[in-house]
């Protein structure tokens, strides 16, 4: 198989969907909706594939890092959610939000980082883009490299019209990097970004120099 063919295959790709919708379920935070919709060569008497979903939108994360003193600044917070499932609520996170109306996702990254960690990135880079969740909703995470003063960084921080209470956290890599290893956080987007720093730790200054 060429490189062209292998690229195709491992690539996501578009449908010529038949759709109809959307219908509200529920309104929230989010939009709880339901779709029907048929794929190419579906039988008609089977009728419609329904599914329902929740329309969250664009998010942007950032892997805070101070390369001067090898530190990345991750956060704490109280997860309802998560307190419900396991009852360990307070997680381990890195800065993450929606990307709001008219913004731009680096906006929204850079935002969210003085809100929640007290400090503006001096440098941003995109690295990539991720569904955490495709079978249930739309939610569509892009994930940046911020490099910031982790010095600057308050005892709390989080933006006070949203209620929010984030408490900042300086840590070594290598410690985040061994408490990856050990499993002992279970945020999806701290783990991506961590699994991110692992595989390109000796590449980091270089994917900054990359950001605007």
């Amino acid at each position: 198989m060429s490189d062209r063919s292998q690229e195709a295959l491992l690539a996501d790709g578009a449908v010529e969907v038949e759709m109809w919708g959307p219908k509200l379920l529920g309104k929230g935070f989010r939009e709880y909706q339901r779709y029907e919709y048929m794929l190419p060569g579906d039988n008609p008497a089977r009728g419609a594939h329904t599914h329902d979903l929740i329309r969250f939108g664009q998010i942007v994360s950032v892997l805070p890092v101070d390369l001067a003193r090898d530190e990345v600044v991750l956060i704490r917070q109280f997860r309802l959610p998560v307190h419900l499932a396991n009852g360990r609520g307070e997680l381990i996170e890195i800065v993450a939000g929606h990307v709001e109306a008219g913004e731009q996702p680096a906006e929204a990254a850079a935002r969210e980082c003085v809100e929640e960690i007290g400090v503006a990135p001096s440098r941003l880079t995109e690295l990539f883009t991720y569904f955490p969740t495709p079978g249930a909703s739309d939610e569509r995470i892009t994930l940046f490299l911020g490099i910031v003063d982790a010095a600057a960084v308050p005892d709390r921080a989080g933006a006070a019209d949203e209620r929010e209470e984030t408490r900042p956290l300086r840590v070594p890599i290598d410690a985040a990097l061994a408490a990856l290893g050990r499993g002992t956080m279970h945020n999806g987007l701290l783990l991506m970004a961590l699994q991110w720093l692992a595989l390109n730790r000796g590449r980091v200054a270089e994917a900054a120099k990359r950001g605007a």
